[in-house]
């Protein structure tokens, strides 16, 4: 009997120690891998691109916890909707650290996150929605505003407590909240709250009002979360890359036309210079302003890059190979779709149509603006100075013919270009210029390259240029 009662208690013994280690953390675990991601001015598109950037980041590096460091005044409500979304990406545990205000647009996006912690000095509240220069919107616009915005949080807060009826509060001064029968704001005023009264307990059970707890500061925060030394820290900081994406996405089109524009006008041109240089570094900015913003990562420029060269290689090795050129170009096109595409790691490439709609239009504009200032070069600048000494200093005197007399109509001597013979203004490999009968064309060797001052002859006309061969 009294061997039965030992083997009993060693047994629960047993059983305890068991549960015990499976509660507490094995000191042989690996260190938590958290980052830290600032909010630290007002809510903007360089915050929501620190914010991506910093999400995409936590998210390769699998990370187990995201905290915000939250010190803003509010701001735009579309980039707090966007920042929200950005969130839920996230598969492990995010945090808001109020560092000292989480005011307007900070307290939606704190309500985003799975605990909200503060500063011994910090305070959340007054979100209601105003315009952007502060003043009142109108009040049907702004009940609509306000419905919106209540619905947003209760889907974002469910399942946290108080949470969703406390944001609501802070969005909607006629709303009243109570919990149970202690009135913590009458109609007519905004909620807002210091880090005190956001922990008071209300209700039965008791439960906090909005705070998960008060740290001194991010280091004290994390040893409440992961323990002392059971972490590893990475910071994001909003730096200049940031401010300058916000310009840079503002103006992509633009960079977009002018760039492919300058490209053509290299493969036009002979050698290499200020048309390549300026049409490469065009492009590399919208690339740098993708991947600043958090759209992308190296990849599309990689697929740009190739792509370039698959057009370069039908221009001056295989030329009359249209496919290559063809797949050169989609290829170009489809990684400016892809950089400016909002992609995650966790995520499946889904091609929907919200997620293409802004890329395409600013592809789209930006190839129509090429087309359109290609148009107004071949009109204008061929006639003039600039595209002399831009182009053509480097061969024979005289300007380069287009139109009529590529078609095939009579040139000014009255005779037909087909035949003719000239030499070679420039090197063509395949492309370059010619000069037959003093007057320079644009032209395209059928087969192989010529340096300058070769002996050509027209075999073909074509839109803008002539086909040549070398005459032995």
């Amino acid at each position: 009997m009294k061997c039965q009662i030992c083997r009993f208690f060693v047994g629960l013994l047993a059983l305890l120690s068991v549960n015990s280690a499976a509660a507490s953390p094995s000191l042989d675990a690996p260190p938590a891998k958290v980052v830290v991601i600032p909010i630290r001015s007002e809510i903007d598109q360089a915050e929501l691109f620190i914010l991506r950037r910093g999400l995409k980041e936590a998210i390769a590096q699998h990370a187990d916890t995201v905290v915000l460091d939250m010190e803003t005044p509010g701001g735009s409500l579309a980039v707090t909707f966007e920042m929200l979304k950005a969130l839920e990406k996230f598969p492990g545990k995010t945090l808001t650290y109020i560092n000292r205000e989480a005011i307007s647009a900070g307290a939606l996006i704190s309500a985003g996150t799975d605990a909200i912690y503060f500063a011994p000095d910090g305070i959340i509240g007054a979100a209601a929605p105003v315009l952007a220069g502060g003043g009142d919107i109108d009040e049907t616009m702004r009940e609509k505003i306000v419905s919106y915005l209540k619905a947003r949080v209760r889907s974002i807060s469910e399942g946290k407590g108080y949470r969703g009826e406390v944001i609501s509060a802070m969005i909607d001064d006629d709303a009243e909240l109570r919990i149970g029968e202690v009135t913590l704001k009458r109609k007519g005023e905004l909620l807002s709250l210091t880090a005190v009264e956001a922990l008071k307990s209300y209700g039965d059970p008791p439960r906090p009002l909005l705070g998960a707890g008060i740290a001194e500061n991010l280091g004290a925060l994390l040893d409440q979360v992961h323990g002392a030394g059971r972490y590893s820290v990475q910071t994001f900081e909003v730096s200049w890359s940031e401010k300058l994406a916000k310009i840079l996405n503002g103006i992509t089109p633009l960079l977009l036309g002018v760039g492919l524009v300058c490209l053509f006008m290299e493969f036009k041109t002979p050698g290499f210079g200020i048309f390549g240089i300026a049409g490469i570094f065009l492009l590399g900015l919208i690339f740098f302003g993708q991947f600043a913003a958090g759209l992308s990562g190296h990849e599309p420029a990689l697929y740009f890059l190739l792509g370039v060269s698959m057009v370069a290689a039908e221009l001056f090795f295989f030329p009359g190979v249209v496919i290559v050129a063809v797949m050169g170009a989609a290829l170009m096109l489809g990684s400016l779709v892809m950089a400016m595409t909002d992609l995650w790691p966790s995520d499946p490439i889904r091609f929907s149509g919200d997620a293409l709609v802004l890329p395409l239009v600013n592809v789209l504009a930006g190839v129509v603006l090429a087309a359109v200032l290609f148009l107004v070069l071949l009109k204008y600048l061929p006639r003039g100075s600039f595209w002399n000494r831009m182009v053509l200093d480097a061969a024979i005197g005289g300007a380069p013919v287009a139109g009529r007399a590529l078609a095939g109509v009579p040139d000014d001597a009255g005779g037909l270009l087909l035949g003719k013979t000239g030499i070679a203004a420039t090197g063509l490999f395949p492309s370059g210029q010619v000069v037959i009968d003093e007057k320079r064309y644009e032209a395209r060797l059928a087969v192989g390259s010529a340096v300058v001052g070769t002996p050509v002859r027209v075999v073909a006309l074509g839109g803008f240029s002539l086909t040549v061969e070398v005459v032995s």
